[in-house]
């Protein structure tokens, strides 16, 4: 993780953490968003995070669904050329775009699989990106 985003890394977050009102066992994460001056935390558990807990620190808390959805809307073609970029570079195992939009599907993001298939469709068997075949 820290070799894909090496300006991830949060630390000296620890004396925030006794006085958060989130779930006990994600207060780290709470603590960490706010030290890293966070505006988002994207998690399936947002009933781990109630309004209360992040109020007052600027952080939204949304479902990872939402977030792509939102992220589609705002940059279709970013997000298309990502999951294309993410299929042509898979190694273990090698994965085609449709095999993208299914792993995805399987984590909970159905909707949002739906949304990029209903905008860009499949593609087509001869489509390349940087070399490498898609099969759909």
């Amino acid at each position: 993780m820290e070799q894909a985003f090496p300006d991830a890394s949060v630390a000296g977050y620890g004396g925030l953490i006794d006085g958060l009102r989130c779930d006990p066992k994600d207060r780290h994460v709470l603590a960490a968003a706010i030290h890293g001056g966070c505006q988002v935390i994207v998690t399936f558990n947002t009933k781990d995070f109630p309004p209360e807990s992040v109020e007052g620190f600027g952080i939204t808390v949304v479902h990872p669904q939402d977030f792509l959805l939102d992220q589609l809307d705002l940059y279709p073609r970013l997000v298309h050329d990502a999951l294309q970029a993410q299929a042509a570079t898979s190694k273990r195992p090698e994965l085609s775009y449709s095999q993208v939009l299914a792993r995805l599907r399987r984590a909970g993001v159905g909707a949002f699989v739906d949304e990029v298939r209903h905008r860009f469709g499949e593609l087509p068997d001869d489509e390349h990106i940087e070399g490498r075949r898609f099969q759909t």
